[in-house]
């Protein structure tokens, strides 16, 4: 594979940043301040990486205007570097650019619509009337259930599964093992025993979602389940029936959502966090790492629930604590009581 090379001159009109260096030097690679050597470039995001910046060997680093005193290399001024970073890694992505057209090995029915631009992986199944997109990327040994519509551009990993009815917008990026339209939780009871309940809704996924490995995305009971226009889900995640997630909003690994709770735009939800079923979630709200969400939150802001990590012996001294709360609430107001009186 031949290694492209850029000018800082062209990666600076580029980005639109502006360059203190030679425009002529050229980079072939990234990395990070620490490991970066002549010919890859670099970037501070994070303040506390800052002592590296004086001593990196990178031939160019992204930083904001404010640093760029600190460093003794080329430097590229751009108000969020990180952002100016993310743009670049695409132009040295590694991964193989997916060839067009249908494996031999696919088994399509002769219904579906595949265009020429769409690519079909090996041992990959397409079932009845599926519809995908110009540019469309099926990895191998994925299934799209039967009536799927896939958005132009969309590219879904190795061993991914649409469910019937999935619909995806555009430029959707779907990675490896995650499941999308699986049948819901749903059951009725009758004096014990649990009775199916057929999940008839869809999946609906905006435009430039992502949705990571081995996350899974419950078809709508009757309403469909809703993802927004930019949403990004992590591994590891389980959005049951009937939600709604706004747009732009950000999940991190672990997060479990239950059934029918709405959630606003421009969240972010830190990892291991849950939400119980049936609530309203505001449009810019921040969970930290594994809170528990029990109620309606309709005000934006950063919440959190739990306790943080401290030794076992402090840790159960606490714990009983915990328990005596409420008795020790009721004397208080028993008490505050007496002195009023």
């Amino acid at each position: 594979m031949t290694q492209k090379t850029y000018t800082l001159g062209e990666i600076a009109a580029a980005l639109g940043a502006e360059l203190q260096g030679d425009p002529d030097v050229r980079v072939e690679g990234l990395a990070t301040l620490q490991a970066a050597g002549p010919g890859q470039l670099s970037f501070l995001a994070n303040p506390s990486y800052a002592r590296y910046l004086a001593d990196t060997r990178a031939s160019a680093v992204i930083v904001a205007p404010a640093m760029a005193e600190k460093s003794a290399t080329n430097v590229l001024l751009l108000d969020n570097p990180y952002l100016g970073y993310a743009r670049l890694s695409h132009w040295f992505d590694p991964a193989p650019v997916a060839p067009s057209g249908v494996h031999p090995t696919a088994v399509v029915d002769p219904t579906a619509v595949i265009p020429d631009t769409a690519c079909v992986g090996p041992q990959t199944v397409i079932e009845a009337d599926v519809e995908l997109g110009d540019g469309v990327v099926i990895g191998a040994s994925s299934v799209i259930g039967a009536r799927c519509r896939i958005g132009a551009g969309s590219v879904l990993r190795p061993r991914v599964t649409l469910a019937h009815d999935v619909v995806m917008g555009a430029r959707c990026h779907i990675l490896s093992g995650a499941v999308l339209g699986s049948d819901g939780f749903g059951f009725a009871n009758e004096r014990g025993v649990w009775h199916r309940i057929a999940q008839i809704g869809r999946v609906v996924l905006g435009d430039d979602v992502e949705v990571g490995a081995n996350t899974t995305i419950d078809r709508g009971a009757l309403d469909d389940t809703v993802i927004g226009n930019g949403v990004k889900l992590d591994n590891l995640i389980q959005i049951a029936h009937n939600v709604s997630i706004g747009d732009h909003t950000a999940m991190a690994a672990k997060v479990g959502v239950a059934g029918s709770t709405r959630i606003g735009r421009h969240c972010v939800f830190g990892g291991a966090s849950g939400v119980a079923g049936h609530l309203e979630i505001g449009d810019q709200v921040q969970l930290t790492g594994m809170t528990l969400v029990t109620g309606n939150l309709s005000e934006p802001g950063v919440y959190s629930s739990g306790t943080g990590a401290e030794s076992n012996r402090q840790w159960r001294k606490n714990a009983v604590r915990f328990r005596q709360l409420d008795a020790m609430a009721r004397k208080l107001k028993e008490l505050e009581k007496k002195i009023e009186g």
